[in-house]
Order: C-alpha cells, then sequence, then structure tokens
C-alpha cells in the first residue's frame, strides 16, 4: 500500500501534535515494512531530526508558489501532487485535511485529537478558534474515514463538528518506545546529576501553560505543608509569571525547579525517579505524559473527567482539578505509604500494554485496509 501523509508537525513540532505524527510513522513503517509512506512536508528547514526509514519518502513542494507560502501549499496546493503520486490512502495526522481533497479521489483519513478550544473559548485567540473551526468542520465532512484518539475526542468532535458517528473509530495513541524500556541504575544517577535533581521529587510534564494547571499543584503542597520538592518540566508561556508570583508569596522558591527542555532520550529516567507523577489538567485529548509516567513506571495521579482515566487507568489517581484540598489530601496519604505507591507502579506498567505499538498499527491499519 502506498500512503502519505501531512507530515508537517512530524519535523517541525516538538510537543503532543508532533509526538503522534512521529509515533504514528515510525511505527506502521516498523510493523508494515512493505508499504511507502509518502511524508508530505511543507519546509526542508526542519525544527528537529526526525530519522526516515528506507520505506519513506519525502515529499517537498515543487512549484514556485508552494515554496514561497508554505501553508498555502500544505492547505490548497499539495493536491497536484497527491493526484500526481496517486496513493492509496492520504492521512491527516493532526486534524486537517487539504482543501480540494476530494478532486483527487484518494481516500482519506483524518485524526482528531481534541476539541479543546471550543469548549474553552476564552484559553484561545478569536482568530485561531475561526481558522480551526473551519478547518475541523471540513476535515470531519469530507474524510472517508476519521480516528479519534480517545472516546471523549470521539464524542466532542459528533458534538462540536457534527461528525458521522458511523465513520469514526477509536485508536488510541502510543508513547515512543523508549518509555517502555528498563533504565539503568547507571542512567537514573547520570540524569539525576545531569539536572542536578533532588533524591526525592514530585512531577510534571507538559506545556506550562492555564489549562495544564500546574497551579493547583503548588497551592496543594503548601496547604499540606509537603517538604517535598517539586519538578516542573515544560515548554514556557506567560502563565509561568502567575507560578512564579505565587511561589514567590509562599516562599518555596528552593523547593520547585523548573527545566524548559529536558532531552527526550533523558525522559523515561526522569520519570523513573520520580515519587509521583502529577497532571491535574482541565482538559486534553488523550495525555501523552499520563501514558510516558505508566510506562516508566511512576505512580500517577490525574484530573477527573476528560480522557484521563482512559489514559491513567484503574490504578491512577483522579482528582477535581478545581479542589487543591483534594490533590494536597491524595499527595500526603501516598508519600505516607509506600506500599500503594508501588501498587500504583505495578498497576499502571499493566494498564499501559493496551497502548503497544504493534496494535495501534494494527488498528491503524484495519482502517486504512476497510477504505
Amino acid at each position: 500500500m502506498n500512503i502519505a501523509f501531512d507530515a508537517k508537525r512530524a519535523f517541525h513540532n516538538t510537543r503532543g501534535l508532533g509526538n503522534y505524527s512521529r509515533d504514528t510513522l515510525r511505527l506502521l513503517s516498523s510493523n508494515f515494512p512493505e508499504n511507502t509512506l509518502f511524508l508530505f512536508n511543507p519546509s526542508s528547514k526542519r525544527e528537529l531530526v526526525f530519522p526516515l526509514s528506507k520505506n519513506m519518502i519525502e515529499v517537498f513542494p515543487t512549484s514556485y508558489a508552494g515554496n514561497l507560502f508554505s501553508s498555502f501549499w500544505r492547505s490548497y496546493g499539495m493536491c497536484s501532487q497527491i493526484k500526481s503520486i496517486k496513493p492509496d490512502i492520504y492521512h491527516g495526522l493532526s486534524q486537517e485535511l487539504p482543501i480540494g481533497i476530494k478532486k483527487t479521489r484518494v481516500k482519506t483519513v483524518v485524526t482528531m485529537h481534541d476539541a479543546i478550544f471550543m469548549r474553552y473559548p476564552e484559553l484561545y485567540p478569536t482568530s485561531y478558534r475561526s481558522i480551526f473551526i473551519h478547518k475541523n468542520k471540513y476535515a470531519c465532512r469530507v474524510a472517508d474515514h476519521i480516528i479519534a484518539i480517545s472516546e471523549q475526542t470521539k464524542r466532542d468532535i459528533v458534538n462540536y463538528f457534527n461528525a458521522d458517528e458511523d465513520k469514526i473509530s477509536v485508536v488510541y495513541q502510543g508513547c515512543n518506545n523508549i518509555f517502555r524500556q528498563p533504565v539503568s541504575i547507571e542512567k537514573r544517577k547520570s540524569v539525576q546529576d545531569k539536572y542536578q535533581l533532588p533524591q526525592q521529587f514530585l512531577l510534571t510534564v507538559g506545556s506550562i501553560e492555564k489549562r495544564k494547571n500546574t497551579i493547583l499543584i503548588i497551592e496543594a503542597i503548601h496547604r499540606f505543608r509537603l517538604s517535598i520538592p517539586l519538578l516542573i518540566i515544560g515548554k514556557q508561556t506567560p502563565y509561568i509569571n502567575d507560578l512564579q508570583k505565587l511561589i514567590h508569596q509562599y516562599g518555596m522558591e528552593q523547593q520547585v525547579k523548573f527545566i524548559q527542555h529536558a532531552e527526550t532520550v533523558d525522559l523515561p529516567a526522569i520519570y523513573a525517579l520520580s515519587k509521583i507523577f502529577i497532571y491535574p489538567s482541565i482538559f486534553e485529548g488523550f495525555g501523552l505524559p499520563i501514558l510516558e509516567a505508566l510506562c516508566s513506571g511512576a505512580p500517577v495521579v490525574s484530573s477527573k473527567g476528560s480522557c484521563f482515566e482512559e489514559t491513567g487507568g484503574p490504578g491512577s489517581k483522579y482528582i477535581d482539578p478545581n479542589n487543591a484540598d483534594e490533590l494536597g489530601e491524595v499527595l500526603s496519604n501516598l508519600l505516607s505509604d509506600n506500599v500503594s505507591l508501588e501498587r500504583m507502579s505495578k498497576e499502571g506498567l499493566l494498564f499501559a500494554s493496551k497502548f503497544e505499538e504493534k496494535q495501534i498499527a494494527q488498528e491503524l491499519m484495519k482502517v486504512y485496509k476497510s477504505l
């Protein structure tokens, strides 16, 4: 089978959509090497390294206008190249399909990740919402099949984008396979030294923005007078000013450590070293850091509602993301109960096997073959 992909984020995005794109391409390439994957990339100036397998072919704009206006090429211009290549399937990996894709007569799949900007419009600029409402509704309407990364996302795209439920399959995403590899004592020690990490710490990972709700962790630690350090890893946004203001107010400057750029190869060790991984986000489409933590053996505390219980499973703990006292009580109890922490770690590892790569690859291929 020849399968074409919108691979912009695989080459140019270091966050969630980029991780999903890279992992999807990698697991399809390795599990089904007989297929050829065409990766449509609007720019040769890559933001990061994404090595190509033997069965991957990178496709760049061939027209002057396409090279000059990459966003135009991705939204409109690539259709002529899709028609020329004649793949069996075109898969939009990040909630978009190019305008006019139907005219190519190529079967189409689109992955829908979330509709957070519909649920929480106050968190997004009006112009952003306007553009993506149009793009997402169009993609749901014209796609031959839709992949939702969680049951929560499936419900949301039916509700907000009027997607046809009969053409939606829920295919959970996986995580980078490095999180499933045991982390040696030597690796843990080298990572601990590299980032100057304390012997014990609480951990949260993800973009430092309002929706991630990191402020709840700081509030909970303060109210329950927990002395354990907190490590916050993620890209910083202006929201960090709110966190730092509260940290200063509570005199926690020596207790809270920020790392903006932790290398991916070091993250499994950081998860494994943490006492508890905390993810109190208000809403997500999947919550990838939860799965990374489970695969690394870290006990997880996350939010009630949204998709979190789908990703975290029955062995994790869940709290009201608006209740710092509830989070504080859970953390306080767990920190004095190593038996429960050990049980959560084991149950989390078992539940994470539900998201193994081979199974996800087979489910994706089942969608392709159905078309």
